[in-house]
């Protein structure tokens, strides 16, 4: 482990990935580029390097990691795939689409990332960096958000090198990442059920569109998936929703018409607001007002997933 108070921050090009997976091979930990956030990678067969990722976040033991795969067949080694799976897999893989799936007995993944429960959340991203390191490495990768646990996922390198700083050995900066929001994630239940755990880029009418069917609105018993602790995303200020004009004492972030001190999108677009949210957290986090406001958001689309992250921020 980097014992420097700021991780190593090299260049994603063919020397740095070569890096970062020789990292990763030896079971150390790197935050690397994804196309929704930065991704704090370990090996997921290492029952080392995975608690590694625990103690470098501060994250909970119950809390389960999503594992990314290079492709399909490598998901198929570690979860059973029924028909709707296999459907969706192919519709939105490579992607920002994480499926809760039963585990194989025989995957060989270390117990933590699971966080004993029978299923695993699988992804295969579509960022080139990422799709690079897994190439390389040939091993499946453990990747939550690479910052500590909680706190505003991180869309940039410096991000990750802030948040992680004495905590990890390898930063790979591939800019910023273009989502901004992590991914979907869906489970799929017995009986032709399926359940959004986790809104994002993928919205649930677009999954409906795949399945032919909606989803259980069940409320989930037990977390089966990051990002559904009630507070989550937490810039460590007190976060006021619904502003359409600020107080003295806050940091406004503005939405379309409402200007703010910064706007996620002046134009209105939620996928800008989406790729921005993150960062202007991050920026309202180091502004001087000790309170943050965030202007209105429309919940249509991609909407449903900033409010998500939102709510969990004001938690």
């Amino acid at each position: 482990m980097n014992g420097s108070s700021r991780p190593c921050i090299v260049s994603a090009d063919a020397a740095g990935i070569a890096r970062a997976a020789q990292v990763l091979r030896s079971g150390g930990l790197v935050a690397l580029p994804t196309e929704t956030v930065y991704g704090l990678a370990a090996r997921a067969d290492s029952d080392e390097a995975v608690a590694a990722i625990y103690r470098a976040k501060g994250r909970p033991d119950f809390n389960p990691l999503i594992v990314h795969v290079a492709n399909l067949d490598r998901a198929r080694v570690l979860a059973y795939l029924d028909e709707r799976a296999e459907k969706l897999a192919q519709v939105f893989w490579p992607g920002a689409l994480t499926l809760v799936l039963p585990k194989r007995t025989d995957a060989g993944l270390a117990a933590a990332v699971t966080a004993g429960l029978p299923t695993v959340a699988l992804r295969c991203p579509a960022h080139p960096v990422m799709r690079a390191v897994l190439a390389e490495t040939g091993l499946p990768l453990a990747a939550p958000s690479a910052n500590r646990s909680g706190a505003v996922s991180p869309t940039r390198a410096g991000h990750a090198a802030s948040s992680l700083a004495g905590r990890i050995d390898l930063v790979l900066d591939g800019g910023a990442s273009s989502a901004g929001i992590e991914s979907t994630i869906v489970a799929l239940r017995e009986g032709g059920r399926w359940q959004v755990l986790r809104p994002g880029p993928i919205d649930e009418a677009r999954i409906s569109a795949v399945l032919g069917s909606e989803s259980d609105v069940t409320t989930p018993g037990s977390v089966e998936a990051p990002g559904q602790l009630a507070s989550h995303y937490a810039p460590g200020k007190p976060v006021r929703l619904g502003a359409e004009d600020a107080r003295p004492d806050e940091f406004h972030i503005g939405f379309g018409a409402v200007e703010g001190d910064a706007s996620l999108s002046p134009s209105g677009d939620l996928a800008e607001a989406a790729a921005r949210l993150y960062a202007l957290l991050h920026e309202a986090s180091a502004a001087v007002e000790p309170r943050i406001a965030v202007a209105p958001i429309p919940r249509d689309g991609i909407g449903a997933a900033i409010n998500d992250r939102l709510r969990r921020a004001a938690a």
